[in-house]
Formats: C-alpha cells, sequence, structure tokens
C-alpha cells in the first residue's frame, strides 16, 4: 500500500470531502453515538482520534464529550489547517508507527482503520499506550465496501472482516460492542461515482490512467451490472463499528 499516494489523494479531496463523504458522516455520528453509553467522565481527560481528515468527527468528539485534551492525529499534514480552528493538539503522521500520547483514556477513529497494513500490531499500539480500562472505539469498512469499484476494475483494499477485526483485538482487549452494516449511495451516471470518489479521496490505490475507452468500458459496464429499476446506479458502503476495552490480563 503506498501511503504517500493515499496522502495526497486525500490532501487534494480535503476541500470537497466534507460535502461528498456522506456516508462518513453519518457514520461518524453513530460511532459517537454509540460510544457515548460506555463513556464515563475519565474517559474524556485525554483522547485520541486517528485519521481525524478534515475534522468531522472531531467536532463532534469536542462537543460531546468535551475531552480535557484532544489529540488529533492524520496521515496528511495538510489537515492540520482543516481543524485549526479546534482545542487541539495536532499529530501529523502515520499511526501505524507514530508514537501515540501515553496514560490515554480513549483512542478512538472513523473510517481510517481500512487503510492500514498491519492492523493487528496497531490494536497492540493502541494497548500499549491505553490507561487500565482504557477504550478503543473504532468504525472501519468490511468487504462489500465499494464492491462494485472492486469487481469492474480488480482494484481496491483488501478489508478485514468483523470477526477477522473481533480475533485480532482479542489478546488485548474485551469486546463492548460490535456491528456491521450496509449503506446504499445512488449516481445517476457511473461518472458521478468516479467523481464522488475523487473528491472523497478514496482513491489511493488506482495507479492506472483512465483512458477514454477504459472510462467507457467502466460505464458500460457499470450500467449493465448496477443499474437500479429508476436508471440510477448503486454504490455500496459497509461500515463496521467496534468499541472494546483494554484488558489487564494481556500478555
Amino acid at each position: 500500500m503506498d501511503k504517500r499516494l493515499i496522502a495526497e489523494r486525500f490532501a487534494q479531496a480535503r476541500n470537497t470531502y466534507n460535502r461528498e463523504a456522506k456516508v462518513q458522516g453519518e457514520v461518524a455520528a453513530k460511532m459517537l453515538r454509540l460510544l457515548q453509553p460506555y463513556c464515563r467522565e475519565e474517559h474524556g481527560r485525554q483522547v485520541v482520534e486517528i485519521g481525524c481528515g478534515t475534522g468531522v468527527y472531531s467536532r463532534m468528539l469536542l462537543q460531546q464529550l468535551h475531552p480535557h485534551q484532544l489529540w488529533l492525529n492524520d496521515l496528511c499534514p495538510e489537515m492540520e489547517e482543516c481543524v485549526s480552528d479546534l482545542p487541539a493538539c495536532f499529530l501529523a503522521g502515520d499511526a501505524e508507527g507514530l508514537p501515540l500520547p501515553c496514560d490515554t483514556r480513549l483512542i478512538t477513529s472513523c473510517s481510517t482503520l481500512q487503510w492500514f497494513v498491519h492492523p493487528e500490531a496497531f490494536f497492540r499500539h493502541c494497548y500499549e499506550a491505553l490507561t487500565s480500562e482504557g477504550l478503543l472505539a473504532f468504525s472501519t469498512f468490511g468487504p462489500d465496501n465499494l464492491i462494485e469499484i472492486k469487481q469492474l476494475t480488480g482494484n481496491g483494499l483488501t478489508y478485514p472482516s468483523l470477526s477477522e477485526l473481533t480475533d485480532m483485538l482479542a489478546p488485548h482487549f474485551r469486546l463492548l460492542h460490535a456491528e456491521e452494516e450496509r449503506a446504499t449511495l445512488c449516481f445517476d451516471h457511473p461518472t458521478a461515482v468516479l467523481k464522488h470518489l475523487k473528491e472523497t479521496g478514496v482513491t489511493g490505490t488506482e495507479k492506472r490512467v483512465w483512458t477514454r475507452g477504459r472510462l467507457q468500458a467502466f460505464c458500460n459496464e457499470y450500467l449493465r451490472r448496477y443499474s437500479r429499476p429508476d436508471g440510477r446506479v448503486a454504490l455500496t458502503y459497509h461500515p463496521i463499528y467496534i468499541i472494546a476495552q483494554k484488558t489487564s490480563d494481556s500478555l
């Protein structure tokens, strides 16, 4: 996975992301609703958000949890300008290898972990940064995410399933909540799907050039396979939500 390209694509989309990322916004709101019943006052003392992006989830965290200290991380250093108005400390870099603040009470993330190369190692990384009974709460995406694109282009991420993620967490965390769902967006034409993906930054695995012939073939096949009765075309999202608590008996 080319993290440099991923960062570049998201940086290019930072001015259009909030408008286009409807599913990600809904996922962030649901993530916070699911998290709140498990949060005690001490969990708000020090919070780390992984992959803050333009700050959609960050603003929800501040409004609802009122953390004493909020650390915002993102792979793209350009995202700091998007959250510069927030009372938070920004940590630029790849969270898979970036030192996390010690004695953190809550590590949380929305729509980011699907980009990680070694999620199991990252969970161990979080375990080491969290205080006793600290929480790890995140949303990511499952195997059916953007399945239409992957089936037509052969390009896309390899997404761990819900059960695979919970197995990765098991050595270090006690599972509090886990669920998955499917969400469908509809577009007037396959080119609108590609525009949507570009403007949300999620094209970091696509390196091939879209020639006129390739684009026409893609559109024809998309219309043939994924057209709805109203003539529009579908795009699938597959959100996964997990809340887990650090255990005291991890090896």
